[in-house]
């Protein structure tokens, strides 16, 4: 074996079970004992968010992703796992800023 994986070779993820976000951290405790953690500024719609918009999240594609509704954010597993950061465009964010100061 030469140490790549086979075309039909799959990753198998663990799902999330319990999420906690701080003013600076989310944590993502997974199904398989890890708890995995990476800074909010990493995701900057969170780190925008009120304290209670980042509580309201829900676990969503059966265990693989988290959704917080009011700052319209999702987050995959696969990504926490691989410490991928957002890849939204600065304009998109910021787009995002204008429409939360309008609605204040």
């Amino acid at each position: 074996m030469n140490g790549t994986l086979s075309a039909g070779a799959i990753l198998a993820l663990p799902r999330i079970i319990d999420i906690l976000v701080t003013d600076d951290t989310l944590s993502v405790d997974l199904e398989d004992g890890r708890t995995i953690s990476v800074p909010i500024a990493w995701y900057p719609r969170l780190a925008h968010g009120t304290p209670e918009e980042r509580a309201h999240f829900q676990i969503s594609g059966a265990g693989y992703g988290i959704h917080w509704p009011e700052l319209d954010e999702d987050i995959g597993v696969e990504g926490l796992v691989l410490g991928k950061k957002s890849t939204e465009s600065p304009a998109s964010f910021e787009r995002w800023l204008q429409r939360r100061r309008r609605e204040e």
